[in-house]
């Protein structure tokens, strides 16, 4: 019989320090914040944290709102706010003193804080990789500086890591486990209170109440131009906040070709669940359609400078922008960008996937395939992977 290990004195609770950016972050967080408390049921933590987080027992000194800015010549306008906060931050922190630090997501924030995190001889976990594969690619070096640890949520992200020596594990995407590899459509119409029999579109413009700005006029032209077509289509658009829903009201009211649109507050996951396509602003939101199974048609837009500046500077080193066809490594379902995302643009792509059953079927065989290798109990492997690097495994 193996001897009983005989504690002598309560270990000291696991503290963790943490910076998620926006929606997707404190998506992020949350599930890591409950994967930890498993593992290490003292745990605090404490930093800038969403509801989603804060419900999941993180002390916010700040919201993950506040990081909820994207583009190059768009965080021009912001930069006095945030370089202030990440000073911040980084006096906090370092008094705090947590076991480890996480940066979720929101990486030209979080690298630069960690570094500063790191040189006070805090260890230092980036969960979620800045597309480096992408564009900028002579950052990974820096990255590796900065890290102790870079935790990927694709598959393809770590080989890169590998490739310049910068430690990285690819641990899956949490979103992954939670949805269900088999859509329950008929329950998630019955809770929205939609016919079984309806062809339902669904429209996500974005979390960020600036991408929403710019998509939301042609989210609303592509729904008055597929009701035109298709007057039988139910139109749903989960609303990720007050502000968001606001915006896209107003957009809604002005579209020349309009279309009922229902707007629903959050609840993303069970809209996609009963659509039978989508709309879909770049970013996670993709991933959630692709693992929901469904069709999407995707749209990106950012300022003109922004756009001018990635194109004239030759820093984006991918063919695609959406996950699906970055995932599938090739044009698995349409893209639009800038100047082409209009209402007809977006509703003929739509309507045009949704009329190609052979597509359908090729569709949800890869994401059926890309939502199995992506589903590995990531934040569980998150969760371990942190507390190895605090020295707690």
């Amino acid at each position: 019989m193996s001897a009983v290990p005989v504690r002598t004195a309560a270990a000291a609770p696991l503290r963790v320090g943490m910076v998620a950016g926006e929606h997707s972050g404190d998506q992020l967080g949350a599930a890591l914040i409950a994967a930890l408390r498993e593992r290490a049921p003292g745990l605090e933590c404490f930093g800038v944290a969403g509801p989603k987080m804060i419900a999941a027992g993180c002390q916010a000194w700040a919201g993950a709102d506040e990081l909820a800015v994207m583009g190059l010549a768009e965080v021009l306008r912001h930069l006095p706010r945030l370089l202030r906060l990440r000073a911040e931050l980084a006096a906090r922190f370092t008094t705090a003193r947590p076991d480890v630090f996480v940066g979720i997501d929101s990486p030209e924030f979080n690298l630069t804080l960690a570094r500063r995190l790191k040189r006070a001889g805090i260890r230092c976990v980036q969960y979620v990789s800045p597309q480096v594969w992408a564009w900028r690619q002579g950052r990974v070096r820096t990255i590796g500086r900065e890290t102790d640890l870079v935790l990927c949520l694709l598959p393809f992200e770590s080989d890169f890591y590998v490739q310049h020596a910068v430690r990285a594990e690819f641990v899956g995407h949490p979103l992954a486990d939670q949805i269900p590899l088999e859509i329950d459509a008929a329950g998630a119409r019955a809770a929205l209170g939609i016919a079984h029999d309806a062809r339902v579109i669904a429209l996500l413009p974005g979390s960020r109440l600036a991408e929403v700005t710019r998509l939301a006029a042609a989210f609303a032209a592509a729904a008055g131009w597929i009701h035109g077509r298709r007057p039988d289509c139910v139109f749903l658009a989960p609303m990720a906040s007050a502000a968001v829903r606001e915006c896209f009201e107003k957009q809604v009211a002005q579209a020349a070709e309009k279309a009922e649109i229902r707007l629903i507050d959050g609840q993303a996951q069970r809209v996609l669940a009963a659509a039978d396509a989508a709309l879909v602003a770049s970013g996670t939101a993709t991933l959630e359609t692709l693992l929901s199974g469904k069709p999407m048609v995707v749209a990106y837009k950012v300022s003109w400078l922004t756009a001018f500046l990635l194109r004239t500077l030759g820093l984006v080193k991918v063919p695609y922008f959406s996950q699906p066809n970055l995932l599938a490594g090739r044009p698995l379902v349409p893209e639009f960008v800038q100047d082409a995302v209009t209402g007809q643009a977006l509703g003929s792509a739509l309507l045009a996937e949704l009329d190609d059953p052979a597509h359908l079927r090729e569709l949800r065989d890869e994401f059926s395939r890309i939502h199995r290798e992506l589903r590995r109990g990531g934040a569980a492997r998150a969760a371990d992977a942190v507390l190895e690097c605090a020295g707690r495994r």
